[in-house]
């Protein structure tokens, strides 16, 4: 079942909502944010038996450049499902190398069809549909109940223990209690606030602007980025758009404003020039996302009766686009791990740090990558006036397929168990 509640803006926080509750509800498993994470857990879970409710904050899931990349780590666990052949009836192209073109060369940084697995390519399908897809599947189990425009502002605590969530929408406050909290609601985690989580940040050299020019039927689809002195810029295939990340130095988006729409586009054309015939559809900021690059984690995911998983828990680079895959493996591990507490009705805290101990390593791993690359690789093109040169292991076989298959499977496999 599906409930749609108008959204509401963040109330004062000197609003007391025990005095004007509408209803409260009880359930095993209350979810906060209905991302990857949190619609990838709720599944899993209804699955099981085990009633759960989906708290979404917007009325739909149609938000603009948010994560569309589906690895070959997620497909596997979509064919554990039932429901890879399905997802791939539904529009999407297939990224199956990463190339990168300087003034002086092109080269192949991953490639994908090496892999030994079913999905030998990187699956580019709109989050949105992909949302739609795995909630429609939830609900045809009569233990999941999503509520959208569910704005969720208050978490519920007795005697130290989180018992549920208080949200605003549909006039008023309303109240869920629950045997486990899950904080699911992406990098601007209210949940993670609320909770006091403390976390550990790094320093990415970059920011991003995002937008969309058409793409002409004859052009090589897939992945591709290109590398020139101050400049970085990576263009993914949307069937009939490029989704196109303008990389620029951390802190240099108001610079960039104040010059102007026109130099922004001549900078395009200059490091892409085929686009110098589509170029002019950029005609407003507005069609443009501003993107302030984060990569942190926190400490510790959980406290008693509240875990959070995906970006609530760990903040990703887009580098290698791993962030959605890295929040399903999460919850994929989450459902593993509490599935037969909650069907007990008892979450210890002890089975909430299981979940970080299985994820923690994994996470920090590709973080680590994800530094590296944008320490080693971005900063030093997006800072000087020296031309990219690819590193010289990459020429090596025995390293060469190492990113594909960091990217592509992640860094310890991840299975539904049943």
């Amino acid at each position: 079942m599906t409930t749609h509640l108008p959204t509401n803006p963040i109330q004062d926080s000197s609003v007391n909502p025990a005095h004007d509750i509408v209803d409260v509800q009880t359930t095993d498993c209350c979810i906060v944010g209905g991302g990857p994470a949190g619609a990838v857990l709720a599944l899993l879970l209804a699955r099981q038996g085990i009633p759960v409710m989906l708290l979404e904050a917007h009325k739909d899931f149609d938000r603009d450049f948010r994560g569309d990349t589906i690895h070959p780590s997620v497909m596997q666990i979509m064919e554990e499902l039932g429901l890879s052949d399905r997802l791939l009836q539904l529009p999407h192209a297939k990224m199956r190398q990463i190339n990168v073109k300087t003034p002086e060369d092109t080269f192949t940084l991953a490639d994908f069809s090496h892999l030994k697995t079913d999905y030998p390519y990187i699956t580019m399908l709109p989050q949105v549909k992909f949302l739609e897809f795995i909630t429609q599947e939830a609900q045809k189990y009569p233990n999941f109940q999503l509520v959208m425009g569910a704005n969720v502002q208050e978490l519920i605590e007795e005697d130290g223990v989180i018992k549920g969530v208080r949200y605003r929408g549909g006039g008023g406050w309303h109240e869920i209690r629950a045997i486990l909290t899950i904080g699911a609601d992406g990098r601007h985690s209210r949940l993670r606030q609320m909770g006091g989580f403390e976390s550990i940040e790094t320093s990415p050299p970059m920011d991003i602007l995002w937008f969309r020019l058409p793409r002409h039927p004859e052009e090589t689809g897939g992945g591709m980025g290109r590398f020139a002195p101050g400049h970085i810029v990576a263009m993914l295939d949307r069937g009939d758009e490029w989704q196109i990340a303008y990389v620029i130095p951390k802190g240099g988006y108001q610079q960039l404003r104040a010059s102007g729409l026109e130099e922004l586009k001549k900078s395009v054309v200059e490091i892409v020039p085929e686009l110098s015939d589509r170029v002019h559809n950029l005609q407003d900021w507005s069609q443009i996302a501003f993107l302030s690059v984060e990569s942190s984690r926190v400490k510790r995911w959980y406290h008693s009766g509240l875990l959070l998983i995906g970006d609530a828990a760990h903040i990703m680079s887009p580098v290698g686009g791993v962030g959605i895959n890295y929040a399903i493996q999460d919850a994929v591990v989450a459902a593993n791990v509490l599935s037969k507490p909650l069907q007990n009705k008892h979450v210890e805290l002890s089975d909430l740090a299981k979940v970080q101990r299985q994820r923690e390593l994994p996470t920090r791993i590709i973080q680590a990558f994800q530094t590296f690359i944008q320490k080693r690789v971005f900063a030093p093109v997006l800072t000087s006036n020296r031309t990219f040169q690819p590193p010289a292991w990459l020429r090596w076989p025995i390293l060469r397929d190492l990113p594909a298959r960091l990217i592509a499977l992640g860094v310890f496999p991840v299975h539904v168990k049943t």
